[in-house]
Formats: C-alpha cells, sequence, structure tokens
C-alpha cells in the first residue's frame, strides 16, 4: 500500500508524458493547438470521474484506502483543467483578458468550462489538512461544490460538440456522471452497502 500512492501519482503524469512525447517527435496532427486543448480537457474530465468514483468504491468494498486517494486525483483534475485552460488563454486568446472575458461571455460552452475552473479552485486550494482544520464543518460544505462542477463541465462538454453534432462520447461521459452522481442518494449508497455484505 506504500508504494501505491506514488505508483498513481506517476501514472496520472502519462497523459501529459505522452503530450510531450508527440510534440517532440512532430506528432500532435495537423492542428496541434486543438490536439493539446481537446486531450487536456478530456483528462480533466476522465479524472473529475475517477475523483467522483472514490466514494462508491469505498461504499462497495470498505476500502478507506479509496478516499486516501481522492484528494490526489481530484487535484490532477484541476492540474490538466489548468493546462487546458491556460492553452485556450494563450495561444487562443494570446493572453488578451478582455478578449478573454467575451468569449466567455458570448459563448455558453466557454462559459461553462471557465465557471468549471473557478469553481474548481477554492477546492484545490483548500485541498489540505491545515484547510481542513481550519474551516471545519464548512470544508465539507465547500466541497460539495465538486457535485455541480461535475454538472457544468459535462455542460462544457456537451455545447461544444453540439455544435459539431458529436454526441456520442460526451454522451457516455454524462451517462457516467449521472451514474456517480446517483450513488449518493441514500436509496442507493444503502444498495452498495449491502452489495459488501
Amino acid at each position: 500500500m506504500k508504494l501505491l500512492k506514488p505508483a498513481i501519482f506517476i501514472f496520472c503524469l502519462v497523459p501529459l508524458a505522452r503530450l510531450v512525447w508527440l510534440g517532440v517527435y512532430g506528432d500532435l496532427g495537423a492542428n496541434p493547438i486543438e490536439f493539446i486543448t481537446r486531450s487536456t480537457g478530456t483528462w480533466a474530465l476522465v479524472f473529475l470521474c475517477i475523483t467522483l468514483a472514490m466514494t462508491p468504491l469505498r461504499l462497495i468494498t470498505g476500502w478507506t484506502i479509496w478516499i486516501k486517494l481522492r484528494r490526489m486525483l481530484g487535484l490532477f483534475c484541476f492540474f490538466y483543467a489548468c493546462i487546458h485552460f491556460s492553452i485556450w488563454f494563450w495561444l487562443d486568446q494570446n493572453l488578451d483578458i478582455q478578449s478573454m472575458w467575451s468569449d466567455v461571455v458570448k459563448r455558453p460552452f466557454i462559459t461553462m468550462g471557465f465557471l468549471t475552473l473557478v469553481l474548481l479552485t477554492p477546492l484545490a486550494i483548500t485541498s489540505n489538512q491545515w484547510s481542513v482544520r481550519q474551516l471545519g464543518k464548512r470544508w465539507s460544505a465547500l466541497h460539495k461544490l465538486v457535485y455541480i462542477i461535475a454538472c457544468t463541465a459535462i455542460a462544457h462538454y456537451w455545447w461544444h460538440k453540439a455544435g459539431k453534432n458529436d454526441l456520442d462520447t460526451v454522451s457516455i461521459y454524462g451517462a457516467v456522471i449521472l451514474a456517480l452522481l446517483a450513488c449518493r442518494l441514500p436509496i442507493v449508497k444503502s444498495f452498495l452497502q449491502r452489495l459488501r455484505n
């Protein structure tokens, strides 16, 4: 178990290492910026799903290790979301705050993406023991924002894909998010706990 956390940490860096590798060998496709933006956005969503899956896994197995991994996985979600946003802001908006804000206001899928990052930020900042002690019960209430974040992240992805009439993949992510959120309902939690017995 001692090696599990470091091993998962390294595994979480694999998507970034892959992008660096592809970049070095000029294998990012015809539109490298779009490829990197899309890839980092997808991985942010994947890590969000994995983070949300930790509680159901604890309920099913009874193992607390899942909860110990949840914070690190959530931070990797934020990490990839930050890269996703930074590439868009730097390479698409040329670090122009006025242009960025105009895009955020005008385009719904950008609005949802920006809102998702804004909501993720306080969770990332308070993902430490000092914040848990200082905030007390408010820490738990604050981190319930992850449920809203799940909805805004899917809305961001959905609106982006809707413009291209390509909803197959986002529908799968939407179903996964819905199932993971449903696991928080008392009747579902009770059912998952019974599976363990």
